[in-house]
């Protein structure tokens, strides 16, 4: 069993990630795994956390990645997947971050979003044990209450990374939102990776009429062909972006707004498009920054707005039978950028903070 892994680390927020040689630990606890990352994809959150959009006290040093599948190379006694299946050396897994299940949120609300110590890899130092649970890395410690699929050899290394966070929390916004009504109109407020997933999921659902917003002009051409019927640029003005998203919609409005970028402006243009109890959900916006909020629209519209925060296992399943339900009916490849090695990553994460990348591969198998 190997003792340490490669890996890219973030040592400064902004700066070039530093490839290192990290501790693996010595023994594997019963219910954990070690797993060869074979596909880690690159989400916003990576982004935010290098940029240090997102940060905390303390959190440096720290690897980078939570979209990621592996094979198993060893496992502890008595460890099996989320369904109770045994986990072995050989199997493919992927997994969604670890819970306690003892706390509020576990146990009372019985919501894994809501757990007081989710370990996402970006919450753990990697120069602490157990050191690699983050996706940048060649090897990479599944604790014992992470959540863990086997995977079905027909969904793509890439789907199924993918469904680790953004393709899960896209569905786990439309449940939210209790499912999108057949016919009814939807806008996207995004074009990144979870805007166009949450495009395509939308006109799968059976959506009358689907809206994005956002850029650049690539992303939107990118959400045409993933069921958008119309598209609107972020690089509009304000009072802009709302004339054209409502003559998009028509006169009575967006009967769903799922909110995917997180700029400041979002709930306002949200309030301004949205239908006559229309639903406006909040899935991209980070951090406790004020935004303006018109409330004499939110009553006398009488809509309803609901925060939907990432994702748990359950979400996780349901993206995987997503994928595998749905895998001919758009292009998921095109979602992807090729696949380079851990030397890239560095690159791969700048490139995405310039939107030049929808979504990074990183297979830490490639040199």
């Amino acid at each position: 069993m190997p003792t340490q892994t490669a890996a890219a680390v973030l040592t400064e927020h902004g700066r070039p990630l530093d490839l290192q040689d990290v501790p693996l630990p010595e023994e594997i606890e019963p219910g954990a795994a070690l797993v060869r990352i074979t596909c880690t994809t690159l989400c916003g959150t990576d982004v935010h956390l290098w940029t240090g959009q997102m940060t905390f006290p303390g959190m440096l040093p720290m690897i980078l990645g939570h979209e990621m599948v592996g094979e198993v190379v060893a496992a502890g006694p008595g460890t099996t997947d989320a369904l109770g299946r045994p986990v072995a050396p050989g199997d493919r897994i992927g997994w969604s971050e670890s819970t306690c299940g003892r706390c509020h949120g576990c146990a009372v609300l019985r919501e894994p979003v809501a757990c007081a110590s989710r370990g996402y890899g970006f919450m753990q130092r990697s120069d602490r044990p157990p050191y690699a649970i983050g996706g940048l890395a060649e090897y990479c410690y599944v604790t014992p209450g992470a959540a863990k699929l086997l995977l079905p050899e027909d969904v793509k290394d890439t789907w199924a990374s993918m469904s680790g966070c953004a393709a899960k929390t896209v569905l786990r916004a439309v449940d939210r939102a209790g499912g999108i009504r057949t016919g009814s109109t939807v806008v996207v407020q995004g074009a990144g990776a979870l805007g166009i997933f949450a495009t395509a999921v939308a006109r799968i659902a059976g959506a009358g009429t689907v809206v994005t917003v956002g850029g650049p002009d690539d992303r939107l051409a990118a959400a045409r062909r993933f069921g958008a019927d119309a598209t609107v640029s972020a690089g509009l003005t304000k009072d802009e972006r709302v004339a054209a998203i409502r003559e998009a919609v028509g006169e009575r409005g967006a009967d769903y707004v799922f909110d995917l970028a997180g700029a400041p402006t979002v709930a306002e243009e949200a309030v301004a498009v949205a239908a006559q109890r229309g639903t406006f959900v909040v899935v991209g916006s980070t951090g406790f920054e004020l935004a303006p909020v018109p409330l004499g629209a939110v009553m006398g519209k009488e809509l309803t707005v609901l925060g939907s925060l990432n994702g748990d296992i359950s979400d996780y399943h349901r993206a995987i039978g997503f994928f595998r339900t749905f895998a001919d009916r758009m292009p998921w490849d095109e979602l992807f950028s090729k696949p380079v090695g851990l030397s890239e990553a560095s690159a791969c994460v700048a490139s995405m903070a310039e939107l030049g990348q929808i979504k990074a591969v990183i297979d830490p198998r490639l040199p």
